[in-house]
């Protein structure tokens, strides 16, 4: 049985707006990040530290979270197999958008073997910015946090994974689109976290 001081699966979301409160009222540990790639990274890696002192076993990193897309329709659940940084843009150094410079052994598309069979796939652009415009990068969906978090599982050697709902089309309706949404998103994700525990 999981520690509920260190549950495993870790379940990662960046806003309680994500959740509902359906998490909460199931006596679900959610660990929330804040938004955008730092607060991520820092959340992620102080909760894994903290797994680390204790002597508890590195979790399944589980990231669920709303996204936009010009791929999918809305309403579409997905899970991100495949991790880039939509906003790293070094190309006045001549290095190929997406890309970290001087990372030798860090590859700029980050993924991991799929852990919900009965979702389709994806791959995440994750950046700082909330979309509303068409963007440079090739990927299904866009969001704010999921390529931070996949990073530090792939440095720290932990199991990740992201389910994305669509919540908008990454475009001039993205904001209103994204508020009205959040309450299907959220019941799609506690219905999943139940499918997946309940077969670990």
């Amino acid at each position: 049985m999981s520690n509920p001081q260190f549950p495993d699966p870790l379940l990662v979301m960046a806003l309680p707006l994500e959740s509902q409160g359906l998490f909460e009222r199931a006596n679900i540990p959610v660990l929330y990040t804040g938004i955008g790639k730092v607060n991520a990274a820092y959340a992620l890696t102080r909760r894994l530290v903290a797994y680390a002192h204790a002597g508890a076993p590195a979790p399944q990193v589980v990231n669920f979270g709303t996204v936009g897309s010009r791929v999918h329709p809305t309403g579409t659940v997905l899970e991100c197999h495949a991790f880039v940084q939509r906003d790293m843009d070094v190309t006045g150094l001549g290095v190929p958008l997406g890309v970290t410079p001087f990372e030798e052994d860090i590859p700029a598309r980050l993924e991991f073997p799929p852990r919900f069979d009965e979702l389709p796939r994806g791959v995440c652009g994750s950046g700082d910015s909330f979309v509303m415009v068409q963007g440079a990068m090739e990927c299904d969906v866009v969001d704010m946090e999921a390529y931070a978090l996949a990073k530090v599982c792939w440095m720290e050697r932990v199991p990740f994974t992201a389910v994305k709902y669509v919540t908008d089309g990454a475009d001039h309706a993205a904001g209103q689109d994204w508020h009205s949404n959040l309450k299907l998103a959220a019941a799609q994700f506690l219905a999943l976290y139940e499918r997946f525990t309940a077969k670990a």
